[in-house]
């Protein structure tokens, strides 16, 4: 998966595409009006809750971090997401969490530290493996006290293959309720991703995903819904949502193909956005995906990007 590879080169919790004429005009009216769009936007809030993460604005705002995020603050954005946050210092943590607290953001996902994986698949049921996914959640305890983020990615790993699919889903449920022990005293959710980039994967699909947080049944286990990966692996996006949405804890954003902002592929994001700001989602959505432009061009659209696809109102 190498998670975080992609997020440095490409840079709840407590809660598309756009239009062929948007996408494709090359009239000089229409690209202005795009412009005049994000200039008249710049530094208001949007109408949803958009994360971006570390390296997505390097250009604009430096290497650091925490300068980064206060230019994300600038731009409007209220939240940031940080999947390698459970790899950065005690000390990193604490001054991320304490600028957050300051600026009023929030802290979308980190991942849970070998929370699953290919090595140490859950789908095994091996005690050695599910050990090292308990001490990844307690970890994650300490890490939100740090950072105040209080969604914790959890990718279960690999399939068993060797193993009845049922047995292998009754392991996953399994070990995840001992996680959901370790997390649920702290109000700390492990979001379950469905992933694409192999097929290897145990967790492919938000039903297979609905199943087992239902399996769980605890308030700390949700669907990480990725629109990227599940537009890969199911799409049908809007109909799916609908079906698995009382377990949905979270989304991530990503267009196909590319893994890049909104409006650079087939996903209809604007309509996407419309439809969870009217279902009432006040959750965040991290912005897991690349940038199709390189330097600080490309980071300008980005912002232009979400405040083409954030505008569905009216």
């Amino acid at each position: 998966m190498n998670r975080g590879s992609f997020l440095k080169n490409s840079a709840l919790a407590a809660g598309a595409v756009l239009t062929g004429n948007a996408v494709l005009g090359s009239t000089a009216t229409s690209c202005n009006n795009d412009n005049n769009l994000a200039t008249a936007a710049a530094g208001k809030t949007f109408n949803l809750n958009y994360a971006p993460h570390d390296g997505m604005f390097k250009n604009s705002a430096g290497a650091d971090f925490l300068d980064q995020i206060k230019f994300m603050y600038d731009q409007g954005f209220r939240s940031i997401e940080d999947n390698g946050m459970a790899g950065r210092t005690a000390a990193e943590q604490e001054k991320i969490g304490s600028l957050l607290s300051k600026l009023g953001m929030q802290m979308g996902v980190f991942v849970v530290d070998k929370g699953g994986n290919g090595a140490n698949t859950l789908a095994a049921g091996k005690q050695e493996y599910i050990d090292i996914f308990l001490k990844g959640c307690r970890q994650a305890v300490e890490v939100s006290k740090r950072c105040g983020g209080k969604l914790a990615t959890v990718v279960p790993g690999d399939f068993q293959r060797n193993l009845p699919l049922d047995i292998q889903n009754a392991n996953v449920i399994t070990a995840l309720r001992k996680g959901a022990e370790i997390l649920e005293p702290h109000g700390i959710v492990m979001v379950l991703e469905p992933l694409s980039d192999t097929p290897d994967l145990y967790l492919r699909t938000s039903a297979q995903t609905y199943m087992i947080c239902k399996g769980v049944n605890s308030p700390s286990c949700k669907i990480l819904y990725d629109m990227y990966h599940m537009a890969k692996n199911e799409g049908n996006l809007i109909n799916n949502i609908k079906l698995t949405w009382d377990e949905i804890g979270y989304f991530q954003i990503g267009d196909n193909p590319g893994r890049n902002e909104p409006t650079t592929g087939e996903v209809n994001y604007k309509n996407i956005f419309k439809f969870l700001h009217e279902k009432g989602y006040k959750g965040v959505l991290g912005m897991e995906h690349g940038n199709s432009r390189p330097g600080k061009e490309g980071e300008q659209r980005v912002i232009q990007a979400y405040r083409e696809s954030d505008n569905f109102i009216g």
